[in-house]
Formats: C-alpha cells, structure tokens, sequence
C-alpha cells in the first residue's frame, strides 16, 4: 500500500487530481444539517474537499489538518472560488485549537479513520479524545457528521476490517446514526485510473482496472452524524 502520509505531506496536488474525480457530498451535508449560516469545522480538511463545496453558505469555515501542504491547497483552492469567510490551521484531531461551544458544525471526510484503525494499540484512546473534543467545540444542537470509506472498488459496503470496530464505536457507543453511499470515481480515461489507483490504492486494484479497463470505478463511503 502507498504511504499516505507521506502523500498527503509531499504530493497534494496529485491526491486532489484523485479526489476530485468523485462527486460531491455537499447534498448529502445539507440533507443532515443546512449549512446556511453555521460556523463549520473541517477537521482533516486536505485539499478542501468539504470546505470548498461549503464555504459559500456557511457563515465560517475553519481547515484544520495536520499537514500544512494540505492545507496550502485548501486555502489556494478558497481564495480562487472568492470566499473570504475561512481560515486554516495545522491540528490533531485529539487536541483542536478552538474555544468550546465555537461551532455549530463539525465535518470530516476520510480522515478520522487513520485514528480509528484497530492495528493501532491506543485507537480506543484516539477515538474517544476525538469524538470529546468535537463534542467541546460545538455549541448545544450542533452536529458532527462523519463520512469514511467502505470499500474502494465494490459495488455494495465492504469495510476495511481494520475499521470495523470503529464504525460500531461510533454507533454503538456515541451513539450516531449511520447510512451509506455511492461515492464512484469518473476518470477521463483508463491510463489515468490506472495511474492514479496505482498512486493512491494498490497496484492489485490498479492491476484490475487495467485488466478490466475501467474508466468508472465504484466507491462506497459511510456516513456518520450525531446531533447534540
């Protein structure tokens, strides 16, 4: 497997080509909770994925991710869509620098999970200081929502193990509500699936899209929220 971390440090203008090959969930945030007029937090913003789609209707919008070349992309990508309501921040999600009760809305895309993951002896630990601290910094109503992978490459949900036992803490001892969605890659060609498969996922998958010339490759994602 690529070194994501490593991606996320050095090549972000890549794994935003990747990215923005999927759709946006900004329907999916408004169906859960209006964005019109909220202070937002976008924790593991990266490249702005969430925050870009959401700046113009809420009224703040706070980047945080703990890798500033992420972040350079994110403010780049905001200053060119016009929005002037949003500021960036390198953070851990375990210890945000926000005052309590600042928010009306936390997001997180695809990032949580790197925590969550059940190879790490003190996930239990990440998680709970994550979720406490996203609990902190929204005011009474807020909402989190929470959107991980449930498999890349499959038609229906087929979760990484690994974060199996995440996805039920968040359920069964947070006690968020849960659904799942499509979340499928569109590429403009079979070479640039491929390369950017063999960038990011796995050269098995990369392999198969090759193989199987794939230009539409079907991605699953988990949606998690809690209101307060």
């Amino acid at each position: 497997m690529p070194d994501h971390e490593a991606i996320y440090a050095q090549q972000a203008e890549r794994y935003h080509e990747l990215i923005a090959k999927q759709p946006s969930l900004k329907s999916i945030i408004e169906e859960i909770r209006p964005v019109a007029g909220l202070d937002v937090v976008d924790l593991g913003a990266g490249s702005g994925r969430l925050a870009a789609v959401l700046a113009g209707q809420a009224r703040s919008i706070i980047a945080l991710d703990a890798q500033a070349a992420m972040l350079e992309l994110a403010a780049k990508r905001l200053s060119q869509g016009g929005y002037t309501n949003w500021s960036t921040s390198v953070a851990d999600h375990r210890s945000l620098p926000l005052e309590n009760d600042s928010a009306d809305l936390v997001v997180s895309g695809w990032s949580i999970g790197y925590l969550g993951s059940d190879t790490l002896p003190d996930w239990e630990d990440n998680i709970r200081l994550v979720i406490s601290e996203i609990k902190r910094v929204l005011r009474p109503g807020g909402t989190a929502i929470i959107v991980e992978t449930m498999g890349t490459g499959f038609e229906k949900p087929n979760p990484p193990r690994f974060l199996e036992p995440y996805f039920n803490a968040l359920e069964n001892l947070y006690g968020f509500s849960s659904r799942w969605v499509r979340m499928d890659y569109a590429f403009d060609s079979v070479d640039q699936a491929e390369q950017l498969a063999r960038f990011f996922f796995s050269d098995e998958l990369a392999d198969r899209i090759a193989e199987q010339q794939l230009i539409h490759l079907p991605e699953c994602a988990g949606i998690w929220w809690l209101q307060l």
